[in-house]
């Protein structure tokens, strides 16, 4: 895919009433520390700075806890770097540096555990053009939708909610204010009439440099910029009042923390803010419905992956460690991510990809495949593996709805299309598709289980989601075009395999249980 694709999840973005043609071109088919520099080693990285260059973006590893040492200042400002922030709870410091070397220079300096460019272009990131944004329903698409009473006007097309109980939910409760899940994602539309009632304006931020720029309303979307993020915020917490959709967790808060750039990148050094900034606001539960650019499979024996690997790894853990649950989708191109290898021809996607095999257990799609995050593959409306969605025994954690061609899986009438409906910037509502809808229907049940408990910890959270599961057996044959071929292989048993993991979400067993 190249820099000017959007990359939250290669979302799959589908209009209503559009020709089913179109919406399956949009489907895939099936991806210590060291002696300090000496100074003939410190000229030398000096020495290839010059005033053309241009800077790349980088995190420095230090350990935790004791703020950046003189020493290390020392060092990255010798090496031709310029620090913009740091995490010293977690030892993780974003630096920029014209210095091609930077990276190799700094990691031979005490007190410095790993380094790593976080992207392979230039400062500033490309410019782009988003991918299959929908379009908005018109007043008589609106007008066409008989609702019950009690259900918002939408509401009848969205098949999603009963595949998760999430209507029989909403009639014990609608979740808690007192809960607050962050959109990790590309901002969040807060001024839509679904979102607007749930917003936490006081939670939200834009952390694209990897600093936070808390300028209000810098957390929305340019109208250059994807809806994605907005979308996700209304799968979770549109509000039940009388406009639009209905969310998994309609009664709890909402906040956007934009990470991607204009381009759709989501680099390292965002996404670290990112956790970070939910970790210090009391965010119960973040959606993160992107993999971190630009490898979409993070290597550790590389060392510039390394370092991205080991920042986001103390960044999510450190939330974890706070009180939040992260949740993460699984990813669209069908790879099996508990293969022995698998052929990544994408990255690195913001300069010129370059074919490679990996071993996805030592290189890692992340915050995916990050321990202790909640890793989401899609169902669609019959209830089966959607054709895109990412799978793997022991990786898949947990399956809710992200939809699916209607053409593989036709949901039940009313609803009319197998894609996710959500709200879309400006006060409209559109279709999508992806790993990237699966992910927020488990975000807004985690939203609802916290309610239930609100003294829960996130281990505890985590336990419940998978433990209220719906057990979902492998389905086997899986020939989702019904070709007469298999299509991808299920391991595991009926309680947890690499298709469902623990099973569907359930939103009513997490108000009542």
């Amino acid at each position: 895919m190249t820099a000017s694709t959007t990359r939250s999840r290669r979302v799959i973005a589908i209009p209503l009433g559009m020709a089913l043609a179109t919406a399956l071109a949009f489907l895939p088919n099936v991806s210590a520390s060291a002696a300090p520099a000496d100074a003939a080693d410190t000229a030398d990285a000096a020495a290839k700075i010059s005033a053309e260059a241009t800077p790349l973006s980088y995190v420095v590893n230090v350990r935790s806890g004791h703020g950046v040492s003189a020493q290390v200042k020392k060092a990255i400002a010798e090496a031709g770097g310029t620090i913009v922030t740091s995490y010293d709870r977690i030892g993780v410091i974003v630096v920029h540096s014209s210095n091609a070397d930077f990276a190799k220079t700094v990691r031979k300096v005490r007190g410095v555990e790993s380094a790593g460019s976080t992207r392979t272009a230039p400062l500033p990131a490309q410019s782009t053009t988003d991918v299959g944004t929908p379009k908005a329903l018109t007043a008589e698409d609106i007008a066409d939708v008989d609702a019950a009473a009690g259900q918002d006007p939408l509401e009848p097309l969205q098949w999603d909610l009963p595949a998760i109980k999430a209507d029989k939910a909403h009639e014990k409760t609608l979740g808690s204010k007192k809960v607050t899940v962050a959109v990790i994602d590309t901002g969040v539309d807060d001024t839509h009439p679904d979102i607007a009632p749930n917003f936490d304006r006081k939670a939200s931020v834009n952390c694209v440099t990897g600093k936070p720029d808390t300028t209000d309303g810098a957390w929305r979307p340019s109208a250059e910029e994807s809806p994605h993020g907005t979308h996700v915020a209304g799968e979770i917490a549109a509000a039940k009042n009388g406009i639009g959709v209905t969310g998994v967790a309609p009664g709890v808060k909402v906040s956007g923390i934009k990470v991607s750039t204009t381009a759709g990148f989501f680099y390292t050094e965002a996404v670290v803010c990112g956790f970070m900034w939910a970790a210090e606001h009391g965010v119960d539960v973040t959606n993160n419905s992107y993999y971190t650019d630009p490898w979409y499979f993070n290597c550790k024996n590389d060392p510039d992956q390394k370092a991205l690997v080991e920042a986001l790894t103390r960044a999510t853990r450190y939330a974890e460690k706070k009180g939040t649950v992260n949740v993460a989708a699984a990813g669209n191109e069908s790879y099996d991510l508990a293969a022995d290898e698998i052929t990544d021809p994408t990255s690195p996607n913001d300069t010129t990809p370059a074919e490679r095999v990996i071993d996805p257990s030592e290189c890692l799609d992340i915050p995916t495949q990050l321990p202790g995050v909640v890793t989401v593959a899609s169902t669609g409306a019959k209830g089966i593996k959607s054709s895109f969605s990412n799978y793997g025994l022991g990786v898949i954690d947990i399956a809710a709805p992200g939809g699916d061609s209607t053409r593989f899986q036709t949901p039940a009438p009313p609803a009319t299309s197998g894609l996710i409906l959500g709200p879309l910037p400006g006060g409209s509502w559109g279709y999508m598709a992806g790993t990237s809808m699966a992910s927020p229907h488990v975000a807004g049940v985690a939203a609802l289980i916290k309610s239930t408990h609100p003294h829960a910890s996130a281990a505890l959270v985590k336990a419940l989601l998978y433990a209220e599961a719906d057990a979902t057996p492998c389905t086997d044959p899986y020939d989702i075009d019904s070709d007469g071929k298999v299509d991808a292989v299920c391991e595991g048993s009926k309680n947890r395999n690499g298709f469902y993991g623990w099973g569907t979400a359930d939103a009513l067993d997490a108000v009542t249980k």
